[in-house]
C-alpha cells in the first residue's frame, strides 16, 4: 500500500514537471533561441529517461516515426555533400531533438487534461501578448517601453530586438481559438470568433506583411470550416474583418505605409524580394541535383570569387522563401524528398482532419499549409525559430487526436 501511494506521488510529481516545461514552450520562444533550446533539451532527456525506464518503444514502429527519421538521415547526408559541412552540421545532426519533442507531444497530449491544462496556460500567454501589440501600436511602447523607432515603428512586443511577433501569434492563434472553440462551441461561440478576429487584427497591426497574408488565408480557411454558421453569415463575417482592416489601414500613416506604399514600391521601384528569389534560383541552376547544403546559401552567394562570375548573386543568408530555399540548398532530388515526406506528413492528411470535428487539429494543420503557400517570403525553414514553430503544430496536428496520435496507432 506504501509502495503504491509513493508510486503515486511520484507520477503525479513527474505530470507536473512536463507540465510547467510544455507550458512554457512559448515563453522560451520569446526569450530567445538558447533558452528555447535549453527547455526543448531538458523535455527530450526526460522524456527519453521515462521512454526508458516504462520500456515503451512501439511508437517508433509508427510510419510517422519512421519519416521524419528518413528526414533526419537525408539531413546528415545533405551536410556531407554540402558546400562547407561545417555550416549546417550542427543544424542537421541537431533535428534529431524536434524527433524527440514531437514524440513527447504525442505521449502527454494523448492525455485531454494535460491537453488541456497546456493549451489554457498558452491562452494567458497569447492574450497578454495581443493586449501588448495594441498597447504598442497606440502608445509607441510596448508595456515594458520595448519598440519606437528602432525597425521604422515596426511592432516587437516582448521579443524586444526583432520584429517578428506576428510570426508568433500566427502561428498559435489557431490552435488556441481551435481549443476554445472546442470549449465554448455553444453559447460563447460568437465570443471566441470575435477573440478571433482580435487575434487577426493585431498580427496585421504588427505590419508583417507575409504573416499577414498568412493569417488571412488561416482565418478564411478556419471561418469556412466551422460547422456552426450558414455560409451566408461566414461571408459576410469575413468582409466585415475585411473592411475593417481596410479602414485600420488608411487611417494610420505606418499601416499605409508597410502595406500600400512599401508594397508598390517592392513591385515598381525596388523589387527586392524578386531579386533575391532570383537569385536562390541561379543558385539551383548551378547545383540542379543536390544543391549547395543546408544553412549553406550564404557561403555560395557570399563568396566574392562566385558573386563577381554570376551578377545575379545576392549574398543573404537565404532566399527568404521556402521554395527557393529549398531548391538552392537541397537540388531536385532533396526538394523532392522532402517534399514527399511533407506531403505524407501533412497534405496527404487533409481529408481526413477537416471531416474531424477537431478545431485545434484543424487550426494547426491551416497553419502546416500556409507555410507551403507559393512566393510568400518567409524565413529560413531549418532555423531554430522557424523549425520549431513548425514542430509544434505538427506535433499538435497528431497529438491532439486520437486518430492520428502515434502512441495510440
Amino acid at each position: 500500500m506504501l509502495k503504491t501511494n509513493k508510486t503515486t506521488v511520484f507520477e503525479q510529481s513527474l505530470s507536473y514537471y512536463f507540465l510547467i516545461l510544455f507550458s512554457i514552450i512559448p515563453i522560451t520562444i520569446i526569450l530567445g533561441s538558447s533558452i528555447s533550446l535549453s527547455n526543448i533539451l531538458l523535455i527530450d532527456i526526460s522524456f527519453i529517461i521515462l521512454i526508458l525506464v516504462k520500456k515503451d518503444f512501439l511508437f517508433l514502429k509508427s510510419k510517422t516515426i519512421i519519416y521524419l527519421l528518413i528526414l533526419y538521415l537525408y539531413l546528415i547526408f545533405n551536410s556531407l555533400i554540402s558546400l562547407d559541412y561545417t555550416s549546417g552540421v550542427y543544424r542537421n545532426l541537431g533535428f534529431i531533438r524536434m524527433i524527440v519533442l514531437f514524440a513527447a507531444f504525442n505521449y502527454f497530449f494523448r492525455q485531454q487534461l494535460f491537453l488541456k491544462k497546456v493549451l489554457t496556460i498558452w491562452s494567458i500567454v497569447l492574450f497578454s501578448i495581443i493586449i501588448d501589440i495594441f498597447v504598442e501600436f497606440y502608445m509607441g511602447k510596448n508595456i515594458l517601453g520595448y519598440g519606437g523607432d528602432q525597425y521604422g515603428q515596426r511592432i516587437v512586443s516582448f521579443f524586444k530586438d526583432e520584429p517578428i511577433v506576428g510570426g508568433f501569434v500566427n502561428s498559435f492563434y489557431l490552435i488556441i481559438f481551435g481549443f476554445l472553440f472546442n470549449q465554448f462551441r455553444g453559447d460563447y461561440k460568437n465570443l471566441v470568433l470575435i477573440f478571433l478576429v482580435i487575434f487577426f487584427i493585431a498580427i496585421f497591426l504588427t505590419g508583417e506583411r507575409a504573416n499577414s497574408i498568412k493569417a488571412i488565408f488561416g482565418l478564411f480557411v478556419f471561418f469556412f470550416l466551422l460547422k456552426e454558421n450558414s455560409f451566408k453569415k461566414k461571408v459576410i463575417y469575413f468582409f466585415s474583418i475585411l473592411s475593417l482592416i481596410f479602414i485600420l489601414t488608411i487611417n494610420s500613416e505606418y499601416l499605409k505605409v508597410r502595406y500600400l506604399l512599401q508594397i508598390q514600391s517592392h513591385f515598381t521601384k525596388n523589387p527586392i524580394y524578386f531579386k533575391i528569389y532570383e537569385s536562390g534560383f541561379e543558385v539551383f541552376k548551378q547545383y540542379k541535383f543536390f544543391g549547395v547544403g543546408n544553412k549553406n546559401y550564404r557561403v555560395e552567394t557570399c563568396n566574392q570569387k562566385e558573386k563577381e562570375k554570376k551578377e545575379k548573386y545576392i549574398c543573404t543568408t537565404h532566399p527568404h522563401q521556402i521554395y527557393f530555399e529549398m531548391l538552392s540548398e537541397h537540388g531536385l532530388l532533396g526538394t523532392g524528398l522532402l517534399f514527399f515526406i511533407f506531403f505524407k506528413l501533412i497534405f496527404s492528411k487533409i481529408i481526413k482532419i477537416f471531416r474531424y470535428d477537431n478545431y485545434i487539429q484543424i487550426g494547426s494543420l491551416i497553419y502546416l499549409i500556409s507555410i507551403f503557400l507559393p512566393l510568400i517570403p518567409s524565413g529560413a525553414f531549418f532555423g531554430d525559430h522557424m523549425l520549431t514553430l513548425f514542430v509544434i503544430n505538427l506535433s499538435i496536428l497528431y497529438s491532439s487526436s486520437n486518430k492520428l496520435n502515434i502512441f495510440n496507432s
